[in-house]
């Protein structure tokens, strides 16, 4: 990706924890994301962001049944004392969605079950559901950082204390391999 990884960068987006690992071991490409309770929907621009696990959201029964068995339900407000960074991302496409067919054409290619994109999609229905697809870089050792209180919160994005450096990243599918999902993504949205 060029000079993206050599410049450093603070930003990163907050998602479940479980979303994360599949985005970094390439088994998904794509977020659903309408924005955390405060914000007025999802933005992003085409910088690029840490991938930031959370916990406290994560319910195993709004995962498909392979990614359910993953987590581990959490008290409210429980957060690691250290926080594990190993991939970041940059927005490659957006596309809005605001009906449910279409959401259901994209069932193979996420995490969620049929519960979490109705409930999603209703949630804020004056909002599209926005369709992220991550190109993702994984560090070759994931770096601990400590938990600070302005990570906390329920909202999208959040800027990292330390920077990180990211120059040693790679990332997780070939550009050719990266295109073709994408391709066969967008083909199900028409």
């Amino acid at each position: 990706m060029g000079n993206l990884s050599s410049q450093p960068f603070q930003a990163a987006l907050k998602e479940w924890a479980v979303a994360v690992d599949a985005l970094t071991v390439a088994e998904t490409v794509v977020l659903l994301r309408k924005g955390g309770i405060r914000e007025a929907g999802f933005k992003v621009d085409d910088r690029p962001f840490w991938l930031y696990p959370t916990y406290e959201h994560q319910k195993p029964e709004l995962l498909k049944a392979n990614y359910a068995n993953l987590v581990t339900t959490v008290s409210p407000g429980w957060h690691p004392d250290l926080v594990s960074i190993g991939a970041w991302a940059i927005v490659t496409h957006q596309y809005e969605l605001k009906e449910q067919a279409q959401l259901d054409r994209l069932m193979p290619h996420h995490i969620w079950n049929e519960d979490f994109t109705e409930m999603r999609l209703k949630w804020k229905p004056n909002l599209a559901l926005t369709v992220v697809f991550l190109r993702v870089f994984r560090l070759k050792e994931s770096v601990d950082i400590p938990f600070e209180s302005v990570y906390g919160g329920c909202r999208s994005w959040t800027t990292l204390q330390p920077e990180i450096d990211a120059s040693d990243s790679v990332a997780v599918l070939t550009d050719d391999r990266y295109a073709q999902k994408v391709r066969d993504i967008l083909s199900l949205m028409d």
